[in-house]
């Protein structure tokens, strides 16, 4: 089993740059940070931008794999965007995964900053898809045309592309029909966080579900389920994964059983949100990593 982590973008580089260094140094196989314009109660704190941090990351790393978790189209166009990650990917020499998302409902910080009506369920899906198609065929295709309801290009440019071919990979976040069924069209992987669950117990149900239905959608297109990576947040639980050293063990383990290849937690936080000890941290990178990896 791989295991990555996420690095919130919170941190001004001088201390966030240690962070990357230990992420690889510790041994894990990924690590991401949010892209978001704010994100929950940490909108009222410091934040950064996803991409020039990713690229930071990239530039004092040299085997980790980097990415978003997750991009959506809440507040980007895939045009602009594909030039990015067609940089990131060159950057960090093809270690770079875009992970994407539909992004979150009237809740979310990016989807009420711009002022505008939050759209529905259905909308957002639909925008989602587009977002998905148009950056598949930007960075596939040179001179590129699309022809979408909320995005339109024509003739656009992808020159140099990928460093990675076809293109660089996508992790297609998804816990809906549709958006499964997009992550099992375009997806190198599948993520997801679960169902939003009171108790342990539910959430690793929901998990179990999500996945059963998931192997459904792979079957309905067509394609094979060991050519896909599966992804779980451990941390959308209503455990942090990294409260323990035993909490994780326990998390990595019923996510090998459900079929996960990826496993992804959180750099703990000194409080709020993924509140946790450095300590725990450096435990399960001596202790459990290493034996995850070989079982892999």
């Amino acid at each position: 089993m791989r295991v990555g982590i996420v690095i919130l973008p919170e941190d001004r580089w001088w201390a966030a740059e240690p962070k990357w260094k230990a992420a690889e140094e510790y041994g894990f196989d990924h690590a991401w940070t949010y892209d978001h314009l704010g994100w929950r109660s940490l909108v009222d704190g410091p934040w950064f931008s996803a991409v020039p941090t990713l690229t930071a990351a990239a530039m004092v790393t040299s085997r980790i794999a980097l990415g978003t978790f997750v991009a959506s189209p809440n507040f980007r166009h895939p045009l602009p965007f594909m030039r990015e990650l067609i940089t990131l990917d060159d950057i960090s020499d093809g270690r770079f995964i875009l992970g994407i998302g539909a992004g979150a409902g009237g809740t979310s910080y990016d989807a009420l900053v711009f002022g505008e009506p939050d759209p529905s369920a259905k909308e957002r899906t639909d925008r989602f898809t587009e977002f998905v198609v148009a950056l598949d065929g930007l960075l596939m295709t040179d001179k590129f045309d699309f022809d979408g309801e909320y995005f339109k290009t024509r003739g656009a440019r992808n020159l140099p592309g990928s460093v990675q071919r076809p293109r660089l990979p996508f992790l297609v976040a998804a816990n809906g029909p549709r958006t499964m069924t997009l992550a099992a069209r375009f997806g190198a992987a599948w993520a997801t966080t679960g169902r939003k669950s009171e108790t342990l117990d539910e959430w690793w149900n929901s998990v179990a579900e999500l996945s059963k239905i998931f192997d459904e959608k792979l079957e309905l297109t067509g394609r094979d389920p060991a050519s896909i990576l599966r992804y779980l947040s451990l941390d959308a639980a209503p455990v942090f994964s990294l409260a323990s050293v035993d909490a994780f063990t326990d998390a990595a383990g019923r996510a090998g059983e459900l079929g996960f290849t990826d496993i992804v937690t959180h750099w703990p936080r000194s409080h709020g949100e993924y509140e946790g000890r450095e300590l725990v941290l450096e435990k399960v990178a001596s202790d459990v990593l290493p034996g995850l990896q070989a079982g892999h």
